[in-house]
């Protein structure tokens, strides 16, 4: 049994903790890592191949150190929680279903009946390991592979999982008798989606862990996907897949990435579900009505593909749907979907609900834009990334607990729900887990001789092949500017990218030593070539002013940004639920709260400086129909109020 669990009294103490770091306490003084040197000696993440087709590279976790902010806050937050977690009750179901007696009761809510958590859990200690060095964190990963390769010998054939109902689901499948029922596939519902997410786990704790034993229970469960599978028809596979599969073409093509056994790879296209990507490597948009999460996964498959394979539809096929999703079927903050679906492009108007942005969506959203990035660098990706880390993902984590939301409502007058920390275990909860972990992922990139600095994130980089370190100092957005000062070893000739967002219009300067450069135009990079030494200082000046986006098929529909950060208009509480905002096992459990009648906003047909003030650094007021004034702050400061993104106008 996993020993070091604390007791309840010390869960609450964690708990405690997380609230206090929302309360201003200074994160730094508390996490001794976040002032450590990093190791610079990481190896490439998900083996070597296949990185010839990238012409930038993604930083691993540690080498990117998140300085105090926001982000780091997030990340001390979710580093609690996890600590308050007992890996047994995720392990519950994988024992049970191995015909081992389980340690512990299983949490509540979505945990209930099926152990699909703990992948999302091992991914996430994976990840602080990368980032953190932490022994308490790699005692919990080793623990957690350690049972599973214990579950794989007594299954005795390399499976693996905590599906219920396993070995008659599989059996049946392995025999050719593939159906989908009202349940799911097979009487179960969607078994390879719960598979994925564990053997995702057992592939970050080999990428981010470095756990050898973790690579060969990876490749025995893949040695048995790849002999059940063999036994089906195109046509039995594809029916298969009409049932909701995650990511397993991705996790596949890494193990083969990783292996270099072309098997693998093969295994990873038998799981393309060719009714979705095939009309998407003809650039055809059919996306209309199909469950948003379970088509991403697979694009991050079919893209993976590509940079192992050069299959040029592949790529096509990624970059059209980053294109179409991002362009005509995403909200003002980035995220996607209504109640969990593509909605008909057209018709975004009509699909403001409590179920708007699934947060899963944006976490996969963000793996490919960064792997979109890393082939092709471009500003409109960068971007894309900063809208949905600020509005999206650092807003569903909720500042007073462990809790996350599953969807971000955009109904005007509604709320955010959060889980509860124990009795919730949505799927979004574990893409939580894995989100306030890996914010590093998205600041920098890097080729031979060139840096990306893509986003204004306090934060250490450091640049191995350059022998460099940048120290990115900024109190953004509370303050408009963002500084980097440099260590080299000895000078070197580099080339420095630094982002010029859209929204950083007139005012926008950057300086190196204090002497001002070219700025370039909004959206595009300016170029700083020199040889850089130690002490060398890089500013960068950041006006933000405020801005109408009218919704891109309804224009009766309007949000104002502030800069790169989307703003809500503050309704108070007024009938709202007494336990809202928190849910347990029901994510829509307050859907039918009653909404106040939402006022339109007096524009006058002006430009929005002409009837909204600004009254602090990142709040302003303005009024609505009757005459009264609503306060507005960033959507991601927003918890337990209910608040209006979109608007009318008068």
């Amino acid at each position: 049994m996993y020993t070091r669990h604390p007791d309840e009294l010390t869960r609450r103490k964690l708990l405690l903790q997380a609230a206090r770091i929302s309360a201003g306490i200074a994160v730094a003084a508390r996490v001794p890592w976040m002032a450590a040197e990093m190791r610079l000696d990481a190896p490439a993440a998900v083996g070597s191949l296949g990185t010839s087709r990238r012409k930038a590279q993604i930083f691993t976790l540690d080498e990117v150190q998140l300085g105090a902010g926001p982000y780091a806050e997030a990340m001390e937050r979710n580093r609690i929680y996890l600590l308050s977690l007992d890996p047994d009750k995720f392990l519950h179901y994988f024992r049970a279903s191995a015909g081992l007696p389980p340690k512990a009761e299983t949490y509540g809510g979505w945990e209930t009946k099926v152990g699909r958590m703990l992948g999302h859990y091992l991914s996430a200690c994976s990840m602080y390991v990368r980032a953190t060095g932490s022994a308490e964190f790699k005692k919990r990963q080793g623990y957690v592979v350690e049972e599973l390769a214990l579950c794989q010998k007594a299954n005795g054939n390399g499976y693996v999982g905590g599906v219920p109902d396993a070995k008659r689901v599989f059996a049946e499948i392995g025999a050719g008798n593939v159906y989908i029922d009202k349940v799911g596939l097979n009487g179960v519902h969607a078994p390879w989606y719960m598979l994925h997410k564990m053997s995702a786990g057992m592939r970050d704790a080999y990428v981010y862990g470095e756990s050898a034993q973790s690579l060969e229970v990876l490749k025995g469960f893949s040695d048995w996907s790849y002999e059940l599978t063999g036994k089906l028809t195109d046509e039995q596979m594809q029916k298969m897949l009409g049932e909701e599969h995650g990511g397993l073409n991705e996790v596949f093509a890494d193990v083969y990435g990783i292996t270099g056994d072309a098997k693998y790879l093969t295994l990873s296209k038998r799981f393309n579900h060719q009714k979705v990507l095939e009309p998407l490597t003809r650039e055809v948009d059919d996306l209309d009505g199909l469950h948003a999460n379970t088509q991403i996964p697979t694009v991050l498959g079919l893209y993976r593909q590509y940079e192992l394979s050069g299959d040029a539809g592949a790529r096509k096929g990624g970059e059209f749907f980053w294109k179409t999703v991002v362009e005509k079927r995403s909200y003002v903050i980035g995220g996607d979907s209504d109640r969990e679906h593509f909605y008909p492009v057209g018709k975004m108007g009509k699909n403001l609900s409590p179920s708007t942005a699934e947060t899963c969506n944006s976490y996969n959203m963000v793996k490919l834009t960064d792997r979109l990035f890393a082939g092709e660098p471009r500003e409109s990706l960068a971007a894309y990334d900063e809208r949905v880390l600020w509005n999206h993902i650092l807003a569903s984590q909720d500042k007073t607990t462990p809790g996350m939301a599953y969807y971000l409502s955009l109904t005007p007058g509604h709320f955010k729900t959060f889980s509860t920390p124990y009795e919730s275990f949505w799927c979004c909860v574990g893409t939580g887990m894995e989100n306030h972990a890996k914010y590093g992922e998205s600041i920098y990139f890097s080729s031979p001789g060139e840096l990306w600095i893509n986003q204004f994130i306090a934060s250490t980089v450091h640049w191995k092949e350059q022998k460099m370190k940048l120290v990115q100092t900024t109190k953004f957005p509370a303050e408009q500017r963002s500084e980097w000062k440099l260590s080299c070893e000895k000078p070197v000739k580099a080339t420095i990218r630094l982002r010029r967002p859209q929204w950083a219009g007139e005012g926008f300067v950057v300086k190196v030593n204090g002497k001002v450069v070219a700025a370039g135009a909004p959206g595009s990079y300016v170029t700083l070539d020199r040889r850089w030494k130690s002490g060398d200082v890089i500013t960068a000046e950041l006006p933000m002013k405020l801005r109408v986006e009218t919704m891109t098929d309804d224009p009766s529909w309007n949000a104002v940004l502030y800069g790169p950060l989307v703003l809500a208009g503050l309704l108070g509480r007024e009938n709202m639920p007494e336990a809202a905002p928190y849910a347990g096992n029901n994510a829509l459990q307050f859907r039918q709260a009653p909404d106040p009648a939402v006022p339109a906003l007096v524009a006058g047909g002006k430009d929005v400086s002409a009837w909204m003030k600004k009254t602090g650094a990142l709040e302003f007021v303005t009024a609505v129909d009757g005459g009264r004034e609503i306060k507005f702050v960033p959507l991601v400061d927003v918890t337990h109020d209910r608040y209006s993104v979109y608007w009318k106008m008068s």
